[in-house]
């Protein structure tokens, strides 16, 4: 008798479909960011300039300075949707304050908290940022800011 049903070639070419349909590529893959440019630092406005270029850099979308006042020898506010950054000028480093200062601000606004400093941290506010989970970044005067904790090392990894 005959052999079982299905016997013949299952599938492949002879259906008419074409043998190699490609599939769309996945849109999560991340593209590789090129490299930031950094912006010479004279001024305090480069800081905050430099500041607000780095974090679009990292994927931010919409950072911009909330008050358009002149700005002052102390610390700026930046904020972005999901973000709260300060941008500290001053030739003093950041201290214990100011670092928790922005962390509560990124609390109240159910937001990530990010720290630029031209001048570095205290121990302490290094310390505290660490426990608080904030990333830290130090900008030279070539305008390419460093991080200098764990959380700013992820934040450069992972992008927002």
């Amino acid at each position: 008798g005959p052999g079982p049903r299905g016997a013949g070639p299952a599938g492949g070419p002879a259906d008419g479909r074409p043998a190699h349909v490609p599939l769309p590529a996945p849109p999560t893959a991340p593209l590789p960011r090129p490299a930031f440019r950094p912006v010479t630092i004279r001024t305090a406005r480069d800081a905050v300039a430099t500041a607000a270029l780095y974090l679009r850099w990292l994927g931010f979308q919409d950072v911009r300075q909330p008050d358009a006042r002149p700005i002052p020898s102390a610390a700026v506010d930046l904020r972005a949707p999901g973000l709260v950054a300060q941008v500290d000028p001053t030739t003093a480093p950041a201290g214990l304050r100011a670092v928790e200062c922005v962390w509560l601000n990124g609390l109240t606004a159910s937001a990530t908290s990010v720290y630029f400093a031209l001048a570095g941290y205290t121990e302490d506010a290094r310390t505290r940022a660490d426990d608080l989970g904030i990333p830290l970044f130090v900008m030279d005067l070539t305008g390419m800011p460093q991080p200098v904790n764990d959380p700013a090392d992820e934040l450069v990894g992972s992008g927002a």
